[in-house]
């Protein structure tokens, strides 16, 4: 059975004892080998939405619920991300800065999560996440900082250049 509490606590452990993420996706995969009970926990997502389990300078630990149909644009994190998804689907595309211009990306691969999936994101990571489906899509995200306070970098969606990551206009995204 999954406990919120219960969680976040293993999550604040986790990283007082190893401060990377390796410990951290060991609870997540733990609690992600049975994603109704982390459904039953949370509840049935009903439209886009960010809950804050958790925040800290070390650890922040969300619940997002992607809206149906739903595309944010790339941006990157500054700090290592798990992402556990217990509903629904999440489609991560991975882009890279271009060589002649560092100010612009690229797409570089793709990874699709579905239900019970538990991916690593690196500290270096840039991704775009796309929710295909007609439904929303739950995921916990578990970050090694504070992901409302970490200075990042997004990438505009139509010529794809860099610019300062604006938290309101994520907020606004997902209040949809």
């Amino acid at each position: 059975m999954f406990d919120v509490s219960t969680f976040v606590s293993d999550c604040r452990d986790a990283v007082s004892a190893d401060p990377t993420h390796r410990t951290v996706l060991e609870v997540m995969e733990a609690a992600f080998h049975d994603p109704d009970a982390v459904l039953a926990a949370v509840g049935e997502p009903a439209g886009a939405g960010i809950d804050v389990l958790h925040r800290s300078d070390t650890l922040t630990v969300l619940n997002v619920i992607w809206g149906a149909h739903s595309t944010l644009m790339p941006h990157n994190h500054e700090m290592w991300a798990i992402i556990g998804i217990y509903t629904g689907r999440e489609d991560n595309i991975f882009w890279r800065r271009l060589k002649d211009d560092s100010s612009r990306v690229e797409a570089a691969g793709a990874r699709t999560l579905l239900k019970g999936d538990v991916a690593p994101l690196g500290k270096d990571i840039i991704h775009s996440v796309t929710n295909p489906l007609g439904r929303p899509t739950g995921a916990i995200h578990v970050y090694g900082g504070d992901f409302f306070a970490q200075p990042r970098s997004e990438w505009d969606e139509e010529n794809l250049t860099e610019r300062p990551y604006d938290i309101e206009k994520v907020k606004a995204f997902f209040n949809n």
